[in-house]
């Protein structure tokens, strides 16, 4: 399956909103790390992932966040993660990404 990536900032809440939909993994990660780094390049500032069409992730797609926590954390920023499947929060708890991340309902 392909992954769908919409990304715009929201100026009131000043964050980025990025909305995922499909599977980000090997095939698709880059897609995925070429918008994140887009994004970060332009304004760092925190990342809302909407993520309830969000299928599916592996570690190559957990990577990509990883990779951009450590930048958003220098500067007091984080990664918010909302409407995610049961699955992929749980993915998250057992990775322990559930512990840096903001998971929200």
């Amino acid at each position: 399956m392909a992954l769908k990536i919409q990304k715009s900032y929201n100026e009131e809440e000043q964050l980025w909103v990025l909305e995922l939909e499909g599977e980000v993994d090997l095939h698709t990660a880059g897609n995925l790390k070429e918008a994140v780094t887009d994004m970060l390049e332009e304004k760092i500032s925190s990342i809302r992932v909407i993520g309830d069409r969000l299928e599916y992730i592996d570690s190559t797609g957990l990577s990509v966040f990883i990779g951009a926590i450590k930048k958003l954390q220098a500067k007091n920023h984080h990664i918010i993660v909302t409407n995610l499947k049961p699955s992929i929060k749980k993915l998250l708890n057992i990775t322990g990404l559930d512990k840096i991340i903001v998971v929200e309902n």
